[in-house]
Protein backbone atom coordinates (compact mmCIF):
# COMPACT_ATOMS: atom_id res chain seq x y z
CA UNK A 1 0.00 0.00 0.00
CA UNK A 2 1.35 3.69 -0.95
CA UNK A 3 -0.70 6.87 0.43
CA UNK A 4 0.12 10.34 -1.62
CA UNK A 5 -0.92 12.95 0.59
CA UNK A 6 -1.83 16.02 -1.00
CA UNK A 7 -2.08 18.96 1.72
CA UNK A 8 0.81 21.57 1.41
CA UNK A 9 0.83 25.61 2.07
CA UNK A 10 -0.02 26.31 5.76
CA UNK A 11 0.47 24.07 9.17
CA UNK A 12 -3.44 23.57 8.99
CA UNK A 13 -3.21 21.16 6.16
CA UNK A 14 0.07 19.63 6.90
CA UNK A 15 0.32 18.91 10.03
CA UNK A 16 -3.13 16.22 9.75
CA UNK A 17 -1.66 14.73 6.88
CA UNK A 18 1.39 14.55 9.06
CA UNK A 19 -0.82 12.93 11.45
CA UNK A 20 -2.45 10.52 9.53
CA UNK A 21 1.10 9.70 7.93
CA UNK A 22 2.25 8.54 12.13
CA UNK A 23 -0.92 7.26 12.58
CA UNK A 24 -0.45 4.49 8.95
CA UNK A 25 3.23 3.45 9.88
CA UNK A 26 2.15 2.65 13.48
CA UNK A 27 -0.71 0.53 12.42
CA UNK A 28 1.69 -0.82 9.03
CA UNK A 29 5.45 0.18 9.25
CA UNK A 30 5.61 -0.92 5.88
CA UNK A 31 3.23 1.54 4.40
CA UNK A 32 4.40 3.35 1.76
CA UNK A 33 3.52 7.33 1.73
CA UNK A 34 4.23 10.13 -0.54
CA UNK A 35 4.00 14.03 0.66
CA UNK A 36 2.62 16.55 -2.44
CA UNK A 37 3.63 20.06 -2.08
CA UNK A 38 4.91 22.85 -3.50
CA UNK A 39 8.68 25.39 -2.93
CA UNK A 40 6.76 27.82 -1.77
CA UNK A 41 5.13 26.03 1.34
CA UNK A 42 5.35 24.83 4.91
CA UNK A 43 5.86 21.43 3.70
CA UNK A 44 9.75 22.07 2.32
CA UNK A 45 10.58 21.77 6.40
CA UNK A 46 7.55 19.85 8.10
CA UNK A 47 7.39 16.84 5.69
CA UNK A 48 11.41 15.64 5.75
CA UNK A 49 11.81 17.08 9.43
CA UNK A 50 9.57 14.07 9.73
CA UNK A 51 11.30 11.59 7.61
CA UNK A 52 8.62 11.46 4.74
CA UNK A 53 9.09 11.56 1.19
CA UNK A 54 8.14 15.18 -0.53
CA UNK A 55 7.20 15.34 -4.07
CA UNK A 56 7.13 18.56 -5.71
CA UNK A 57 5.23 20.58 -8.19
CA UNK A 58 4.06 23.52 -9.82
CA UNK A 59 2.22 26.03 -7.62
CA UNK A 60 -1.23 26.84 -8.27
CA UNK A 61 -3.14 29.33 -6.07
CA UNK A 62 -6.62 28.87 -6.54
CA UNK A 63 -9.36 31.75 -5.74
CA UNK A 64 -10.93 31.34 -2.31
CA UNK A 65 -14.24 31.55 -3.80
CA UNK A 66 -15.69 31.46 -7.34
CA UNK A 67 -15.20 34.32 -9.73
CA UNK A 68 -13.97 34.89 -13.29
CA UNK A 69 -10.80 34.23 -12.27
CA UNK A 70 -12.25 30.19 -12.20
CA UNK A 71 -11.93 30.24 -15.97
CA UNK A 72 -8.90 30.47 -15.77
CA UNK A 73 -7.62 27.75 -13.23
CA UNK A 74 -7.75 24.59 -15.67
CA UNK A 75 -5.27 26.03 -18.21
CA UNK A 76 -3.17 26.90 -15.22
CA UNK A 77 -3.67 23.43 -13.57
CA UNK A 78 -2.49 21.01 -16.21
CA UNK A 79 1.01 21.32 -15.99
CA UNK A 80 0.61 20.77 -12.36
CA UNK A 81 -2.17 17.80 -13.06
CA UNK A 82 0.62 16.36 -15.04
CA UNK A 83 3.27 16.54 -12.79
CA UNK A 84 0.67 14.51 -9.73
CA UNK A 85 0.07 12.13 -12.44
CA UNK A 86 3.90 10.93 -12.76
CA UNK A 87 4.23 11.17 -8.87
CA UNK A 88 1.48 8.51 -8.54
CA UNK A 89 2.44 6.40 -11.59
CA UNK A 90 6.03 6.67 -9.83
CA UNK A 91 4.64 5.32 -6.70
CA UNK A 92 1.41 3.64 -7.75
CA UNK A 93 -0.24 4.98 -5.47
CA UNK A 94 -3.05 2.77 -3.60
CA UNK A 95 -5.23 6.22 -2.91
CA UNK A 96 -4.85 9.59 -2.72
CA UNK A 97 -5.75 11.82 0.78
CA UNK A 98 -6.35 15.42 0.22
CA UNK A 99 -6.32 17.96 3.05
CA UNK A 100 -6.80 21.21 0.86
CA UNK A 101 -3.86 23.60 0.00
CA UNK A 102 -2.31 24.67 -3.58
CA UNK A 103 -1.92 20.86 -4.07
CA UNK A 104 -4.95 19.00 -3.00
CA UNK A 105 -7.14 19.56 -6.64
CA UNK A 106 -3.90 19.02 -9.33
CA UNK A 107 -3.70 15.82 -6.42
CA UNK A 108 -7.57 14.93 -6.84
CA UNK A 109 -7.68 15.81 -10.47
CA UNK A 110 -5.27 13.29 -11.27
CA UNK A 111 -6.14 10.48 -9.20
CA UNK A 112 -9.73 10.74 -10.97
CA UNK A 113 -7.44 10.35 -14.36
CA UNK A 114 -5.54 7.36 -12.99
CA UNK A 115 -8.52 5.68 -11.42
CA UNK A 116 -7.03 6.34 -7.87
CA UNK A 117 -9.11 6.39 -4.71
CA UNK A 118 -9.65 9.65 -3.29
CA UNK A 119 -9.79 10.51 0.47
CA UNK A 120 -10.65 13.83 1.42
CA UNK A 121 -10.47 15.55 5.24
CA UNK A 122 -11.69 19.33 5.55
CA UNK A 123 -10.64 20.83 8.50
CA UNK A 124 -12.53 24.32 8.38
CA UNK A 125 -16.03 24.58 9.04
CA UNK A 126 -16.43 26.29 5.48
CA UNK A 127 -14.77 24.35 3.29
CA UNK A 128 -11.98 25.42 0.20
CA UNK A 129 -12.53 25.58 -3.67
CA UNK A 130 -9.99 22.24 -3.53
CA UNK A 131 -11.85 19.77 -1.00
CA UNK A 132 -15.18 21.26 -2.58
CA UNK A 133 -14.58 19.79 -5.98
CA UNK A 134 -12.53 17.00 -4.57
CA UNK A 135 -15.51 15.65 -2.79
CA UNK A 136 -17.58 15.02 -5.88
CA UNK A 137 -14.97 12.47 -6.93
CA UNK A 138 -13.64 11.10 -3.30
CA UNK A 139 -15.14 7.41 -2.17
CA UNK A 140 -15.07 9.21 1.36
CA UNK A 141 -14.97 12.56 2.77
CA UNK A 142 -14.16 13.43 6.49
CA UNK A 143 -14.96 16.60 8.51
CA UNK A 144 -13.77 18.18 11.72
CA UNK A 145 -17.25 20.07 12.41
CA UNK A 146 -20.68 18.39 13.12
CA UNK A 147 -22.40 20.65 10.77
CA UNK A 148 -19.92 20.42 7.37
CA UNK A 149 -21.69 21.61 4.63
CA UNK A 150 -19.70 18.77 2.18
CA UNK A 151 -22.05 15.84 1.13
CA UNK A 152 -21.87 12.90 2.83
CA UNK A 153 -19.62 13.76 5.17
CA UNK A 154 -18.45 11.72 8.46
CA UNK A 155 -17.85 14.12 11.43
CA UNK A 156 -14.29 12.87 13.01
CA UNK A 157 -12.31 15.67 14.21
CA UNK A 158 -8.77 16.49 12.88
CA UNK A 159 -5.60 14.04 13.14
CA UNK A 160 -3.68 15.34 15.59
CA UNK A 161 0.22 14.96 16.67
CA UNK A 162 0.04 12.03 19.07
CA UNK A 163 2.14 14.31 21.56
CA UNK A 164 -1.70 16.32 22.06
CA UNK A 165 -4.00 13.71 21.33
CA UNK A 166 -2.25 11.71 24.23
CA UNK A 167 -1.86 14.49 26.26
CA UNK A 168 -2.98 14.64 30.36
CA UNK A 169 -2.73 17.64 31.01
CA UNK A 170 -3.30 17.07 34.90
CA UNK A 171 -0.47 14.63 34.85
CA UNK A 172 2.10 16.83 33.26
CA UNK A 173 1.07 20.10 34.74
CA UNK A 174 3.87 20.26 37.24
CA UNK A 175 6.77 19.82 34.91
CA UNK A 176 5.18 21.90 32.00
CA UNK A 177 4.96 24.78 35.10
CA UNK A 178 8.71 24.35 36.18
CA UNK A 179 9.93 24.31 32.45
CA UNK A 180 8.25 27.86 31.95
CA UNK A 181 9.64 28.90 35.34
CA UNK A 182 5.72 29.62 36.42
CA UNK A 183 4.22 29.27 39.82
CA UNK A 184 2.84 25.40 39.92
CA UNK A 185 -0.05 26.63 41.84
CA UNK A 186 -1.51 29.96 40.41
CA UNK A 187 -4.26 30.34 37.89
CA UNK A 188 -2.41 30.42 34.29
CA UNK A 189 -3.39 32.52 30.93
CA UNK A 190 -1.77 30.88 28.05
CA UNK A 191 -1.59 33.57 24.97
CA UNK A 192 -0.63 32.72 21.26
CA UNK A 193 -1.94 34.37 18.15
CA UNK A 194 -0.41 31.29 16.41
CA UNK A 195 3.02 30.94 15.04
CA UNK A 196 3.90 34.51 13.80
CA UNK A 197 2.45 36.26 16.57
CA UNK A 198 -0.99 38.46 16.54
CA UNK A 199 -0.87 42.43 16.87
CA UNK A 200 -4.35 42.79 18.34
CA UNK A 201 -3.45 39.26 21.13
CA UNK A 202 -0.48 40.86 21.82
CA UNK A 203 -1.09 44.47 22.46
CA UNK A 204 -4.12 43.38 24.54
CA UNK A 205 -2.42 41.35 26.89
CA UNK A 206 0.66 43.49 27.57
CA UNK A 207 -1.55 46.48 28.71
CA UNK A 208 -4.07 43.85 30.89
CA UNK A 209 -0.92 41.81 31.79
CA UNK A 210 -0.45 43.91 35.13
CA UNK A 211 -3.61 43.76 36.28
CA UNK A 212 -3.93 40.33 35.67
CA UNK A 213 -1.29 39.70 37.95
CA UNK A 214 -2.42 42.31 40.75
CA UNK A 215 -5.53 39.56 40.40
CA UNK A 216 -3.23 36.64 41.27
CA UNK A 217 -3.22 34.92 37.35
CA UNK A 218 0.41 34.29 35.76
CA UNK A 219 0.78 34.60 31.95
CA UNK A 220 2.40 32.97 29.27
CA UNK A 221 2.47 34.94 26.09
CA UNK A 222 3.80 33.44 22.71
CA UNK A 223 4.26 37.17 20.84
CA UNK A 224 5.58 35.78 17.32
CA UNK A 225 9.40 35.27 16.70
CA UNK A 226 9.27 38.98 14.75
CA UNK A 227 7.75 40.47 16.90
CA UNK A 228 9.16 42.55 20.10
CA UNK A 229 9.45 40.63 23.24
CA UNK A 230 7.47 42.71 25.81
CA UNK A 231 9.85 43.83 29.02
CA UNK A 232 7.56 43.27 31.95
CA UNK A 233 7.79 44.49 35.13
CA UNK A 234 7.76 41.29 37.64
CA UNK A 235 7.70 42.68 40.93
CA UNK A 236 9.16 40.24 43.62
CA UNK A 237 5.55 38.51 45.35
CA UNK A 238 3.85 39.27 41.71
CA UNK A 239 2.47 36.75 39.56
CA UNK A 240 4.64 36.43 36.63
CA UNK A 241 4.34 37.60 33.19
CA UNK A 242 6.56 35.76 30.99
CA UNK A 243 6.84 36.85 27.11
CA UNK A 244 8.23 34.03 24.88
CA UNK A 245 9.14 34.21 21.24
CA UNK A 246 7.82 30.96 20.44
CA UNK A 247 6.51 28.11 21.65
CA UNK A 248 8.19 24.37 20.46
CA UNK A 249 6.09 22.38 22.82
CA UNK A 250 2.61 23.10 22.69
CA UNK A 251 1.67 19.97 24.58
CA UNK A 252 3.72 21.40 27.75
CA UNK A 253 2.27 24.84 27.02
CA UNK A 254 -1.25 23.92 26.98
CA UNK A 255 -0.50 21.36 29.95
CA UNK A 256 0.83 24.44 32.05
CA UNK A 257 -2.40 26.66 31.69
CA UNK A 258 -5.98 26.76 32.97
CA UNK A 259 -7.44 28.80 29.98
CA UNK A 260 -6.22 30.56 26.57
CA UNK A 261 -6.32 33.55 24.79
CA UNK A 262 -6.15 32.46 20.66
CA UNK A 263 -7.12 32.66 17.09
CA UNK A 264 -9.81 30.33 15.81
CA UNK A 265 -7.77 28.15 13.68
CA UNK A 266 -9.09 25.12 12.59
CA UNK A 267 -5.90 23.17 14.00
CA UNK A 268 -5.84 25.60 17.58
CA UNK A 269 -9.51 24.68 18.49
CA UNK A 270 -9.03 20.76 17.53
CA UNK A 271 -6.29 20.57 19.50
CA UNK A 272 -7.52 22.78 23.09
CA UNK A 273 -11.14 20.97 22.39
CA UNK A 274 -9.24 17.36 22.25
CA UNK A 275 -7.00 18.29 25.41
CA UNK A 276 -10.29 19.98 27.23
CA UNK A 277 -8.13 23.12 27.50
CA UNK A 278 -11.21 26.38 27.49
CA UNK A 279 -10.68 29.40 25.30
CA UNK A 280 -11.51 33.02 24.76
CA UNK A 281 -11.16 32.66 20.75
CA UNK A 282 -10.63 36.22 19.09
CA UNK A 283 -11.54 34.75 15.69
CA UNK A 284 -9.08 36.06 12.47
CA UNK A 285 -10.94 39.52 11.16
CA UNK A 286 -9.86 38.52 7.62
CA UNK A 287 -10.56 35.94 5.01
CA UNK A 288 -14.30 34.67 4.76
CA UNK A 289 -15.13 34.18 8.43
CA UNK A 290 -14.24 30.62 8.49
CA UNK A 291 -12.23 31.05 12.16
CA UNK A 292 -15.37 32.40 13.74
CA UNK A 293 -17.60 29.21 12.64
CA UNK A 294 -14.50 26.80 13.40
CA UNK A 295 -14.78 28.29 17.00
CA UNK A 296 -18.43 28.28 17.03
CA UNK A 297 -19.56 24.68 18.38
CA UNK A 298 -16.80 24.35 20.79
CA UNK A 299 -17.95 27.72 22.48
CA UNK A 300 -22.04 26.93 21.62
CA UNK A 301 -21.52 23.49 23.80
CA UNK A 302 -19.78 25.94 26.91
CA UNK A 303 -15.95 24.45 26.32
CA UNK A 304 -14.89 28.84 25.33
CA UNK A 305 -15.43 32.18 24.76
CA UNK A 306 -15.97 33.91 21.45
CA UNK A 307 -15.21 37.73 20.73
CA UNK A 308 -14.77 39.59 17.69
CA UNK A 309 -10.88 40.68 16.74
CA UNK A 310 -11.94 44.68 17.38
CA UNK A 311 -13.92 43.94 20.73
CA UNK A 312 -10.73 42.40 22.70
CA UNK A 313 -9.92 45.05 24.93
CA UNK A 314 -8.20 44.72 28.13
CA UNK A 315 -11.65 45.45 29.47
CA UNK A 316 -12.88 42.63 27.84
CA UNK A 317 -10.87 40.81 29.39
CA UNK A 318 -11.08 41.94 32.83
CA UNK A 319 -14.83 41.13 32.45
CA UNK A 320 -14.47 37.95 30.93
CA UNK A 321 -11.38 36.07 31.20
CA UNK A 322 -10.40 36.93 34.47
CA UNK A 323 -13.57 35.79 36.15
CA UNK A 324 -13.30 32.32 34.62
CA UNK A 325 -9.70 31.87 35.86
CA UNK A 326 -10.06 33.08 39.77
CA UNK A 327 -13.56 30.67 39.49
CA UNK A 328 -11.71 26.98 39.88
CA UNK A 329 -15.46 25.39 39.40
CA UNK A 330 -16.20 27.18 36.15
CA UNK A 331 -13.28 26.46 34.68
CA UNK A 332 -13.89 22.75 35.63
CA UNK A 333 -16.55 23.11 33.65
CA UNK A 334 -15.53 24.40 30.80
CA UNK A 335 -12.53 22.18 30.77
CA UNK A 336 -15.04 19.18 30.95
CA UNK A 337 -17.15 20.49 28.26
CA UNK A 338 -14.55 21.27 25.56
CA UNK A 339 -13.06 17.58 26.65
CA UNK A 340 -16.74 16.50 25.90
CA UNK A 341 -16.73 18.15 21.89
CA UNK A 342 -12.85 17.34 21.03
CA UNK A 343 -12.03 14.50 19.52
CA UNK A 344 -8.89 12.38 20.12
CA UNK A 345 -9.14 9.63 17.55
CA UNK A 346 -9.26 11.24 14.13
CA UNK A 347 -5.98 9.53 13.36
CA UNK A 348 -6.92 6.23 13.40
CA UNK A 349 -10.10 7.08 12.32
CA UNK A 350 -8.95 8.55 9.04
CA UNK A 351 -6.56 5.35 8.62
CA UNK A 352 -9.74 3.41 8.31
CA UNK A 353 -11.70 5.51 6.01
CA UNK A 354 -8.33 5.25 3.82
CA UNK A 355 -8.60 1.22 4.02
CA UNK A 356 -12.28 1.66 3.07
CA UNK A 357 -11.70 3.91 -0.17
CA UNK A 358 -8.65 1.55 -1.20
CA UNK A 359 -11.03 -1.90 -0.94
CA UNK A 360 -13.82 0.26 -2.35
CA UNK A 361 -11.72 1.14 -5.47
CA UNK A 362 -10.48 -2.75 -5.45
CA UNK A 363 -14.06 -3.99 -5.53
CA UNK A 364 -14.44 -1.28 -8.12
Amino acid sequence: MHVVLAGGGTAGHIEPALALADALRRQDPTVGITALGTERGLETRLVPERGYELALIPAVPLPRRPTAELITVPGRLRGTIKAAEQVLERTKASCVVGFGGYVALPGYLAAKRLGVPIVVHEANARPGLANKIGSRYAKVVAVSTPDSKLRDARYIGIPLRRSIATLDRAAVRPQARAAFGLDPNLPTLLVSGGSQGARRLNETVQAVAPRLQQSGVQILHAVGPKNELPQPNNMPGMPPYIPVPYVDRMDLAYAAADMMLCRAGAMTVAELSAVGLPAAYVPLPIGNGEQRLNAQPVVKAGGGLLVDDAELTPEWVLGNVLPVLTDPHRLYEMSRSAAEFGRRDADDLLVGMVREAIAAGRAG
